[in-house]
C-alpha cells in the first residue's frame, strides 16, 4: 500500500461500525502532483481512505484471520472537496457478512458535511496451506495493524471507554 490514509481509529464494534480520522495537512505528498495551484485531496484517495477503514473492520469480524481485500466499489458518490488543514471523519457500517466477504457502506464528512459516500464489497481471500502466512503486500499485514493499534480491538480491549463487543 503506497499512503496509509487512516490516522487513527476511534471506534470499532465488531460486526458492525467503525469510525476512523485522517487528518490532511499540506505535506500530503500527493497535492503536490494533483491540481498543485488548488491543493485538494483527489476523490480515488478518500475512497481508498474509506476502503481501509472498511477494511479493518471487515477484517476485525474475522478476528484478523484472513486476508480481506477490497473487490469492488459498487457505488461512490463526491459532494464536497478536501483540503488541508481539513479532519476529515470515516465512518463505515457492516451491511452485509458472508464467509467469502462482505458489504460496506461508507461515509466521509468534515466538519460534519458529508464529502463522499460509498458502498463497497470486500473478499475474504481463501490462504490455502499452499500459502500459510498472508504476504506483506496486503493491506492488514502486521505492521499496519500495529501502526493503528488495532490489535487493542482484536484482543476485546477498549478504548477511552469504547468497548469492542460484537
Amino acid at each position: 500500500m503506497r499512503w496509509i490514509l487512516v490516522d487513527r481509529i476511534l471506534e470499532l464494534r465488531k460486526g458492525r461500525y467503525a469510525r476512523a480520522l485522517k487528518n490532511v495537512s499540506m505535506g500530503e505528498d500527493y497535492l503536490s502532483d494533483h491540481l498543485p495551484s488548488f491543493p485538494v485531496m483527489p476523490p480515488s484517495l478518500i475512497i481508498e481512505a474509506l476502503a481501509q477503514t472498511g477494511g479493518a473492520l471487515a477484517a476485525c469480524t474475522r478476528d484478523f484471520r484472513d486476508v480481506t481485500v477490497l473487490a469492488k466499489i459498487d457505488k461512490a458518490t463526491f459532494r464536497g472537496m478536501v483540503r488541508p488543514g481539513d479532519q476529515m471523519t470515516l465512518e463505515v457500517e457492516l451491511v452485509e457478512n458472508r464467509s467469502e466477504g462482505c458489504r460496506i457502506r461508507g461515509t466521509a464528512a468534515v466538519d460534519g458535511a458529508p464529502v463522499a459516500d460509498a458502498a463497497m464489497l470486500f473478499a475474504r481471500v481463501d490462504m490455502s496451506p499452499a500459502y500459510p502466512d498472508p504476504p506483506d503486500r496486503f493491506v492488514f499485514a502486521k505492521p499496519y495493524l500495529s501502526l493503528l493499534h488495532v490489535e487493542r480491538f482484536a484482543e476485546g480491549a477498549t478504548d477511552s471507554g469504547l468497548a469492542s463487543a460484537p
